[in-house]
């Protein structure tokens, strides 16, 4: 059964919970912290998309820089730079946005999305490219003409680049291949406990110097704006604990590495992103990450009322001890 992880007080009152399930391992991978279902598995939904990624290195994909490999693996705000590196992949293999076959949306940043509707109506101003996964679609479409396979139906299960994709996710995280979900931009998803995530996160920040796993993620730490955008919950806890390799799911999913293969992932069952920033820095507080004043004014995002600061929300006190 799930645990209480999170709590949100109002003016001293605890007003709100959210329940999910955690786990922490040490950096031989073995459980430290084992909080709930973490056992059962999950819909990682884009905690995926670094074993995505790797799948595309696998196939031959080679991305210009290491910009263009992050992209790939990125949640992205659609932002300027995030479209310029969508469309510069897609220009590189002789793609046109039309071929990207993720759902149009509208950029997920305040000022991007304000400066889409401009003048238009909401459905006319939505895009390929601006949705979130358009990066890894796009990657997706290169790797599938590098080789030889069909363009169009890439995202069905029994493309051969799923295919792939599914027994690379197998390997990396010791599950067996199971039924598949659809994720929000269409794609299979295949599920995971959080234990085998975490472990397949610790394989990435661990692998061999120019291995799949090694390049994608140093691709990610080393771009935390690029897989997320302005404030982005990811770029913000990345630049706060040098070394630490991490990205959200949607639905109150995280997970995360450091260098030495100490590694953590959560489900938070409401998938309530309110939730998402206190717990993880909670969790890298248990893990014994450098505290610093970044993650203490990560950890307590204010609760207001009447404009001003009225309470927070938080970690549930002595949630680790």
């Amino acid at each position: 059964m799930s645990v209480e992880l999170v709590e949100v007080v109002r003016s001293g009152f605890r007003e709100c919970v959210h329940r999910g399930s955690v786990v922490i391992l040490d950096a031989d991978g073995e459980p430290e912290v084992a909080l709930g279902e973490v056992h059962l598995p999950i819909f990682p939904r884009s905690t995926n998309k670094p074993m995505q990624a790797i799948t595309l290195l696998r196939n031959g994909f080679e991305p210009q820089d290491e910009a263009e490999l992050a992209i790939s693996t990125a949640s992205h705000f659609g932002e300027p730079d995030h479209i310029a590196l969508v469309q510069r992949l897609l220009d590189r293999f002789g793609f046109t946005e039309d071929q990207l076959e993720c759902p149009p949306d509208l950029p997920s940043d305040e000022v991007a999305r304000a400066e889409a509707l401009a003048g238009r109506d909401r459905a006319k101003a939505a895009r390929r490219i601006y949705m979130n996964c358009s990066g890894k679609h796009a990657a997706m479409l290169a790797t599938c003409k590098i080789n030889g396979w069909p363009t169009t139906g890439y995202l069905h299960s029994a493309h051969p680049l799923q295919q792939s994709v599914s027994a690379t996710i197998a390997e990396i995280t010791g599950e067996p291949e199971t039924d598949l979900g659809i994720d929000g931009c269409g794609l299979p998803i295949v599920p995971v406990s959080l234990v085998n995530l975490a472990r397949a996160y610790a394989a990435m920040t661990t692998g061999d110097a120019g291995t799949p796993q090694r390049r994608v993620a140093e691709a990610i730490r080393n771009n935390p704006r690029v897989i997320s955008g302005t404030d982005g919950p990811d770029l913000l806890t990345m630049r706060a604990t040098p070394g630490l390799v991490c990205k959200i799911g949607a639905d109150g999913v995280h997970a995360g590495a450091l260098p030495d293969g100490r590694a953590f992932a959560y489900k938070i069952d409401d998938g309530h992103d309110r939730a998402r920033m206190p717990l993880t820095q909670a969790i890298l507080r248990r893990m014994g990450v450098e505290w610093t004043d970044a993650h203490a004014d990560l950890a307590t995002p204010a609760v207001l009322g009447g404009g001003a600061r009225v309470g927070l929300v938080r970690a549930v006190p002595g949630l680790f001890g």
